[in-house]
């Protein structure tokens, strides 16, 4: 079929799959890293006791099959090795078959990891991430010019991605309709960057501005990435420019980067294959058979994309292949952080010697500037901004951080920045404080060094220590 493939779309395909191999591998690195103190064995989700109570066809994983630590693993590690050798472009040089093959080897990898993770995983990046790897399978390699049926579901995604998240924001918080978003956003995001306070600093017409390019870019440039070239290539490309301002102004994860690769693929760049040969009939089934089923199954997140009652960051299959997105429908005006610390006191009093457990990624010291962790995700420190919005959010699984910390439990303690208590002498008391946090001003700045002041709002959780002699909840 000679309109089934886009020569012309050959190099854009080539840095679409060598970008997407390296958000893979950001991916299962971070996942080989955490996985210990968050999912493992005696972990504060442990996939074992997940597995036990979610049926295979809920949550499809090899996980289901066996699980160990050393298992789990293995699997991260060779997500990495898989990914890397995507990087190198290893699959343009096996048959066509294998390229696929190898592609789908990540993918089939990161979902088993994905519907185990729990809260942990909960974010709609890594959706986004399995969406967008089960396309790439289709994509084909050097012996096939890029497909256009799965040049179009690219697209597909991208503007279910841009378009849901605009959308979300009109019908969300009212500040999104007044243009007045960045006055708050910059400092109660869920993990500022480097360059955040600056950014919160910036005029308020600026803010304005930006939330008004948000805007223009969410709601009608999408719409754009449809249209006949240049007019695609102009549209993904301000849409690749808005995602790296985002990068530069927050710490969201690999979120603005999966987006970046999405767009990517909408780019004619200037490339010699101008033809290429047949396409194999057994290819051209299998793309026409993965293009029906995926737009059968867009059913549901279009209807709850034109719905009043959208949602965010849903996925209405268990393999994760078609989803729906958006973010920041609300945006915070104050910001809050749980403050966690240990004594080695025998009585917890408030003069006792409380000393801060410091965090990797989330604010603590107000003297400690943030640093760019993205597109590494911080799994612990994202969900302690959630834990400060409400405690409803950490329900489930503050507890054992708390009991891992008054352990000195070494896998959780390499989650942390730096903890204030030797190896050998774990606190005998852990409590939580909720304190309310702001920038401070550039005066402030200047005679303090410091980026936040804070203000202790209430305790969060009271002075806790191990029951009897064994390691039990708090």
């Amino acid at each position: 079929m000679d309109w089934f493939t886009a020569p012309g779309y050959w190099l854009s395909r080539l840095v679409f799959q060598r970008a997407l191999a390296g958000v893979y591998l950001v991916a299962f690195l971070t996942a080989a890293l955490q996985f210990r103190a968050l999912l493992g064995e005696r972990g504060m989700l442990p996939i074992p006791r997940f597995v036990a109570r979610a049926p295979f066809r809920r949550a499809p994983s090899l996980f289901h099959l066996h699980y160990s630590d050393r298992f789990f693993a293995g699997c991260a590690w060779a997500g990495c090795a898989v990914s890397a050798a995507l990087l190198a472009g290893a699959d343009a040089r096996l048959p066509l078959w294998a390229g696929m093959v190898l592609w789908l080897i990540p993918w089939a990898l990161y979902l088993s990891i994905v519907n185990v993770g729990q809260t942990w995983y909960a974010f709609g990046w890594e959706s986004l991430l399995l969406e967008t790897g089960f396309l790439a399978v289709f994509l084909g390699n050097d012996e096939v010019a890029p497909p256009v049926l799965v040049l179009f579901l690219l697209r597909w995604i991208l503007f279910r991605v841009e378009f849901g998240a605009g959308l979300i924001k009109m019908r969300g918080d009212a500040c999104w309709r007044k243009l007045t978003c960045l006055h708050y956003h910059h400092e109660t995001q869920p993990m500022p960057g480097p360059l955040s306070w600056f950014f919160h600093h910036l005029p308020g017409p600026v803010h304005k501005a930006e939330v008004a390019a948000n805007h223009l870019t969410q709601l009608v440039v999408p719409v754009l990435l449809f249209a006949p070239q240049p007019v695609a290539t102009a549209a993904a490309s301000l849409m690749i420019l808005t995602q790296l301002w985002l990068v530069v102004s927050g710490n969201f994860s690999w979120l603005n980067w999966i987006t970046i690769v999405l767009a990517l693929s909408a780019l004619r760049l200037p490339t010699d294959h101008t033809s290429a040969p047949p396409a194999p009939l057994w290819y051209e089934a299998v793309v026409l058979a993965v293009t029906a089923l995926l737009l059968f199954l867009s059913y549901h997140p279009v209807v709850n994309m034109v719905s009043r009652r959208q949602v965010m960051n849903r996925s209405f299959d268990p393999l994760h292949l078609v989803n729906t997105y958006g973010a920041f429908g609300s945006v915070s005006r104050v910001r809050y952080e749980v403050v966690v610390e240990g004594t080695r006191d025998g009585t917890p009093r408030e003069d006792s010697d409380w000393r801060e457990y410091e965090f990797r990624g989330k604010p603590g010291d107000p003297r400690h500037w943030p640093r760019q962790f993205a597109p590494y995700h911080l799994r612990l420190d994202w969900l302690m901004w959630f834990a400060a919005l409400s405690p409803a959010y950490a329900g489930d699984w503050f507890g054992g951080l708390v009991e891992r910390l008054l352990e000195n439990d070494r896998d959780t303690l390499r989650l942390l920045r730096r903890s204030p208590f030797p190896r050998d002498e774990p606190p005998r008391f852990v409590r939580a404080r909720l304190f309310r946090y702001r920038y401070t001003s550039w005066r402030e700045l200047r005679e303090t060094g410091a980026c936040w002041e804070r203000t202790y709002v209430r305790e969060y959780l009271p002075p806790t220590r191990l029951a009897g002699t064994t390691s039990q909840r708090p």
